[in-house]
């Protein structure tokens, strides 16, 4: 079994494993609940949770096997590390930008507040799931970084069918919520990767 497992490359795992840190921060800060203000959910769907077990389960199939690596790093170590660093880097960096331009409007269960607002600028302007865009990037830099890109072949679908179950959902209560408003920044902005889908 252990052969179908590459060697993890060391320089890109410590990479990836600070933008998971950086990403896993900034969700438990981000559940805290608001100080004074207290704004009711206006609507909630909580059968998106059976996407985020489908993503999480997709995710967690790229962390599992075992991780081999070449001590020390030699200089084609370091040259391999760029990708996937880059790629967990800039993922959680999206992430990072993206729940803080949705504020209190973010949430892990698909929800709708009283004063919800149809947030369209900072990642949002570019595509209308970032965060989805980020975890995806996350994953695949971790199954590549620690060696189980093998893994991929079964977490790919996982993740993408419990994304498209969260999207469906959450675009289903953002059009009850904005109707037209919704629907002209759908036409004009794509789902996940700018101006192709």
């Amino acid at each position: 079994m252990s052969s179908l497992y590459s060697l993890g490359n060391p320089v890109a795992s410590i990479a990836t494993l600070l933008a998971w840190i950086s990403f896993c921060t900034v969700m438990l800060r981000s559940r805290r609940p608001p100080s004074k203000e207290k704004t009711g959910v206006a609507k909630r769907d909580s059968s998106s949770i059976f996407g985020i077990a489908l993503q999480g389960l997709g995710i967690g199939l790229c962390w599992t096997g075992p991780a081999r690596f070449d001590f020390p790093p030699t200089p084609a170590t370091w040259i391999a590390a760029i990708v996937p660093a880059a790629i967990a880097l800039l993922s959680a960096s999206l992430f990072i930008w993206s729940t803080q331009t949705m504020g209190a409007n973010w949430s892990l269960v698909a929800r709708t507040r009283e004063d919800h607002s149809l947030v369209q600028s900072g990642p949002f302007a570019l595509m209308r799931n970032p965060i989805y865009v980020a975890l995806f990037g996350m994953m695949l830099a971790i199954a590549v970084s620690l060696g189980h890109a093998i893994n991929l072949v079964v977490a790919l679908p996982l993740f993408l069918v419990g994304t498209l179950a969260r999207v469906h959902i959450e675009e289903k209560l953002l059009r009850a919520t904005f109707g037209a408003a919704y629907d002209d920044y759908a036409h004009r902005v794509k789902r996940f990767i700018p101006m192709i889908w």
